[in-house]
């Protein structure tokens, strides 16, 4: 997964101090990660919903 910036997420972050810690966590995760196909997503995060480019 490609972060484009992480402006956005810390724009956020300023708004909704609640979402700082969560959001911190997953880019830090996603960062690091490879992902091949939205299966592998479900290892690192069990409850997510797959949005296509459809």
């Amino acid at each position: 997964m490609a972060i484009v910036s992480k402006t956005i997420l810390n724009e956020f972050s300023r708004k909704h101090s609640a979402a700082s810690e969560p959001l911190n966590y997953w880019y830090e995760i996603v960062k690091k990660t490879n992902w091949s196909n939205p299966n592998d997503i479900l290892l690192d995060f069990n409850n997510v919903d797959v949005v296509g480019n459809d």
